[in-house]
């Protein structure tokens, strides 16, 4: 019999169903899964849901990846006012990239895990990973892994600060700073690129996958060497890194708000982003037009990633969400993270989504309850 006060928070009219969802969940996961989910369909919040020990809907916790789509979507306002060019070359606004065979490479192709540069030979500390400046100055006089263009590898813990030194040099403002102005403070989004002080005592620890001898066995077995790309990609060949799911747990990440996985925030404040982006939420203008949105949820790579070792899709600086679930419409974009987040756009169904929780899943990535929760979303919405 399922617990009642196992989830707390409200759905619309027709919604139950996701809520019903949720809870299953939350039932099979234990009772340390501490999780929040919400979602928007034409700009009017229908899902908002949370469950767990000490988590609250205002809760924040770290969004990992989620972050790039945080950062990506100032990038595309400013292709959409035409301050930047997809098809133009990076070093065109940074010249001192264009070294190492990396002149040629577009920014349209640095945004879709084209341009090779995921890591660097020695690694970072995490003082300098967390510094989005230090990582594009060393990444930007490197040689890349790959010839550009040829392949595709997701640029995990750098895409942030390559994209964002281009802000940079365009704008004279760092990308936590037009974030902060166009979309957090201009839509009320609970999404933060560099916590402040006096929000720190919202934020709730992440917490490691539970490891369990058949896990720990299959990470052996499937684990890659710290110098291949996968080990580089992910900063294993420096004796200093972290495990990933700790990395908002370091202070100078969150206080820096690391463009490629510092950021911190509620299930609420990544679904609201999403919906802000592809239509009016209070009254207030879509950040993006349709052409906008056509061209970020246009795929730009597909198939083997080189870094990942599997079938992935990527748009330009967000993942090709409508590629991961079946349920979404055409041109769907979003990021997720490794601490199980998920958050996305559907323009065509009008849905925006967003989902955290506390505790790393197995393996790190989004979570696999999204597939659940997900379906119940879309099949709910299309009863209505």
């Amino acid at each position: 019999m399922m617990d009642e006060n196992v989830v707390r928070g409200t759905v619309a009219d027709g919604f139950e169903p996701v809520r019903e969802e949720f809870a299953a969940v939350a039932t099979g996961e234990g009772g340390d899964y501490a999780a929040q989910l919400v979602a928007y369909r034409h700009g009017e919040p229908i899902v908002d849901l949370w469950t767990g020990p000490e988590i609250t809907a205002e809760s924040l916790l770290g969004a990992y990846s989620a972050s790039k789509g945080a950062a990506h979507l100032v990038v595309a306002s400013l292709v959409q006012e035409g301050v930047l060019d997809l098809e133009q070359k990076v070093s065109h606004y940074w010249p001192q990239f264009a070294v190492e065979g990396k002149g040629e490479v577009t920014l349209g192709e640095l945004l879709a895990h084209r341009a090779g540069l995921v890591g660097a030979d020695a690694g970072f500390t995490i003082e300098e990973l967390a510094d989005d400046r230090s990582v594009a100055e060393r990444l930007g006089a490197q040689r890349p892994y790959w010839r550009p263009g040829t392949a595709f590898g997701y640029h995990a813990l750098v895409m942030g600060a390559l994209s964002g030194e281009v802000v940079r040099r365009a704008t004279g403002c760092r990308v936590q700073e037009l974030f902060a102005e166009r979309v957090r403070d201009a839509y009320g989004v609970d999404f933060h690129l560099g916590l402040p002080p006096e929000q720190e005592s919202r934020f709730l620890s992440a917490q490691p996958m539970v490891a369990t001898p058949e896990r720990l066995a299959a990470l052996a077995e499937s684990a890659s060497g710290p110098n291949s790309l996968s080990g580089i990609a992910f900063n294993r060949n420096h004796p200093q890194n972290p495990g990933v799911w700790e990395l908002p747990n370091f202070q100078v990440v969150r206080t820096l708000g690391t463009a490629s996985f510092g950021g911190v925030a509620s299930a609420r404040g990544l679904a609201r982003m999403y919906a802000a982006a592809i239509g009016s939420v209070d009254g207030s203008a879509p950040l993006l037009r349709p052409e906008t949105l056509a061209a970020v949820g246009q795929i730009q790579s597909i198939g083997h990633d080189v870094v990942l070792g599997a079938q992935k899709a990527f748009t330009i600086g967000f993942h090709a969400t409508s590629e991961y679930y079946p349920q979404l419409g055409q041109g769907s974009f979003g990021h997720s993270g490794a601490g199980g987040q998920q958050a996305f756009a559907d323009p065509r169904n009008g849905i925006a989504y967003g989902y955290t929780r506390r505790r790393t899943p197995f393996p790190a990535a989004a979570g696999p309850e999204n597939d659940r929760l997900i379906r119940a979303l879309y099949g709910a919405a299309a009863a209505r």
